[in-house]
C-alpha cells in the first residue's frame, strides 16, 4: 500500500492537478456574485443604480483591458505561480473592500482589483501545462475546466437557496465568498513552482515537472527507479546539464529574442485570413459577452427592483452555466465538419445572440428577460467552443511552414496543443 502511495505521489501530474483544481474550485465558489447589484444598491452600500451603472462597473472594463496584455507577458516571465498568488491577494482585497468599505471611490477600487483578478486568470489556465507532460494535457484540461463550471453552478445555487429559503443577507453571502477565495489563496501557496514556461523559460528544462529535493530524498532507490519508468515523473536532479547551460542565451538578450520570436509567431499565425476573421469575431464577441455579464444584473434590477421583488439571480446564473457547459460539450460529440459549416453556424447563432439582446432590451417581463439571458449565454458558449476548434486548425495550417522543431518545443505550438483540448 505504501509503495502504491509513493508511486502516486511520484506521478508528477497528480499533485499539481489536485491543487490547481482546488484553487479553481474555491476561487470560483462565490455565492455572492449573482447578487452584486442588489448589494451595492441596497442599504449596505446605498449607491444608486446610476452610480453603479455609470461610475462603478465601467472601472472593471477599463482596468481589465489595461492589465490584460502586460499581465500575460509578466505571467509567462514569472512562471505563473507568483501571478496566481497575486490573483489570490486581489480576490481577498476585493471582498474585504466589498464587506467593510463604503462610498463610491471604495466601490471603484473594488472594480479595479476585480479587473486584476480577471486579468490574472490566464495564469490558472496556463500553469498546469508547464508542470505536466503533454500526455496528460487533455485530462488535466478537462479537470480544470470542469471544476470551475461545477463551482460556478454550486455557488449560484447555494446563493439562491440561502437568499430565498434561509433569508441570509447579502453581507453574509459576501463573507462566505471571502472565506472561499481565502482558501484559494492558501492553495496557491501549495503549488510547486514551474521550471519552464511557454516563451521565456522553455530551454534547458525537461518537459515534465521535476520532483522537489526533499521528496526525492525520502524515496527508496527501488521506488525512484520505478518512478523513473513513468513518463509522467522526472528525476530529482532539477538542474540543467552543462551542455544545456551553454545553449542558454545571455539574460540581457533573452527577453528581446523571445519578444521577436513571439512577433514572428503572431505574424505566421495571422497570415491566414480565416484565422484573422475568427480571431476578430472572438475579440468582439468576448467583449460583448463581458459587457452583458457586467450589466445584466442592472437590467434585472430595473425590470424587477430588488427592494420590492423576489430576486432569482442565482438560479438564473446556475441554469445559464449548466446550459453553457452542455452546449460546449455537445460540440465535441457532433459529427460536423466545422471547417465547412463553421461560418454558417457563426452567422446563425450570432443572430440568435443578437435576438436575445433585443428581447432583453424591449421586454418588460422579467421572466422573458431571464430567458433571453439563458439563450444568449448558451449560444455564446457554443460559438466560442467552435471558434476554439476552428481557430486551432487554421493556426496549425499557418504554422506548418515554420520549422517543425519550433512547433514541438515551444511558442505557439504549445498554444495549439492547449487550445485543442480547452473549452473557453
Amino acid at each position: 500500500m505504501m509503495d502504491c502511495w509513493k508511486g502516486a505521489i511520484c506521478s508528477s501530474w497528480i499533485y499539481p492537478t489536485l491543487i490547481i483544481c482546488a484553487n479553481g474550485f474555491f476561487s470560483t465558489m462565490r455565492p455572492s456574485e449573482s447578487f452584486l447589484t442588489p448589494y451595492l444598491t441596497g442599504p449596505d452600500k446605498n449607491l444608486t443604480v446610476e452610480q453603479v451603472t455609470n461610475q462603478v462597473f465601467p472601472v472593471w472594463t477599463y482596468s481589465y483591458l489595461a492589465l490584460l496584455v502586460p499581465v500575460f507577458l509578466i505571467t509567462d516571465y514569472l512562471r505563473y505561480k507568483p501571478i496566481l498568488l497575486l490573483q489570490g491577494i486581489s480576490f481577498i482585497v476585493t471582498w474585504l473592500l466589498l464587506l467593510f468599505a463604503h462610498g463610491l471611490v471604495a466601490m471603484q477600487l473594488v472594480e479595479f482589483f476585480y479587473g486584476m483578478v480577471t486579468a490574472t486568470e490566464v495564469a490558472y489556465y496556463a500553469y498546469i501545462y508547464s508542470v505536466v507532460s503533454a500526455d496528460h494535457y487533455q485530462r488535466v484540461t478537462s479537470y480544470c475546466r470542469s471544476i470551475t463550471l461545477v463551482a460556478a453552478t454550486l455557488a449560484a445555487v447555494l446563493g439562491q437557496l440561502l437568499v430565498s429559503l434561509a433569508d441570509v443577507s447579502y453581507f453574509h453571502l459576501n463573507a462566505i465568498t471571502l472565506a472561499s477565495v481565502s482558501l484559494a489563496f492558501v492553495c496557491s501557496f501549495l503549488l510547486p513552482m514551474p521550471q519552464k514556461s511557454m516563451f521565456f523559460h522553455r530551454k534547458g528544462v525537461s518537459e515534465t515537472l521535476p520532483q522537489p529535493d526533499k521528496a526525492g530524498a525520502g524515496l527508496s532507490s527501488n521506488t525512484s527507479s520505478s518512478c523513473q519508468q513513468d513518463k509522467g515523473c522526472a528525476p530529482a536532479d532539477t538542474g540543467p546539464t552543462p551542455a544545456q547551460q551553454a545553449q542558454q542565451p545571455e539574460p540581457q538578450h533573452h527577453v528581446l529574442r523571445v519578444l521577436v520570436q513571439l512577433g514572428k509567431d503572431l505574424k505566421d499565425c495571422y497570415s491566414s485570413r480565416k484565422l484573422l476573421y475568427w480571431s476578430l469575431w472572438w475579440a468582439l464577441a468576448t467583449a460583448g459577452f463581458n459587457q452583458v455579464v457586467n450589466y445584466i444584473q442592472v437590467l434585472w434590477d430595473f425590470r424587477a427592483p430588488s427592494h420590492s421583488s423576489a430576486v432569482y439571480n442565482g438560479a438564473v446564473e446556475a441554469v445559464a452555466t449548466f446550459l453553457g457547459s452542455a452546449t460546449s460539450m455537445a460540440v465535441g460529440y457532433v459529427k460536423v465538419n466545422w471547417d465547412l459549416t463553421g461560418e454558417l453556424a457563426l452567422g446563425i447563432f450570432s443572430a440568435m445572440d443578437a435576438g436575445s439582446l433585443f428581447l432583453m432590451y424591449f421586454t418588460d417581463n422579467i421572466w422573458a428577460c431571464y430567458a433571453g439571458y439563458l439563450a444568449f449565454k448558451a449560444c455564446y458558449m457554443l460559438l466560442i467552443t467552435i471558434a476554439t476548434f476552428t481557430g486551432s486548425s487554421y493556426c496549425c495550417i499557418a504554422l506548418r511552414s515554420i520549422e517543425g522543431s519550433k512547433i514541438s518545443t515551444g511558442g505557439f505550438g504549445e498554444v495549439i496543443k492547449v487550445s485543442k483540448v480547452s473549452i473557453h
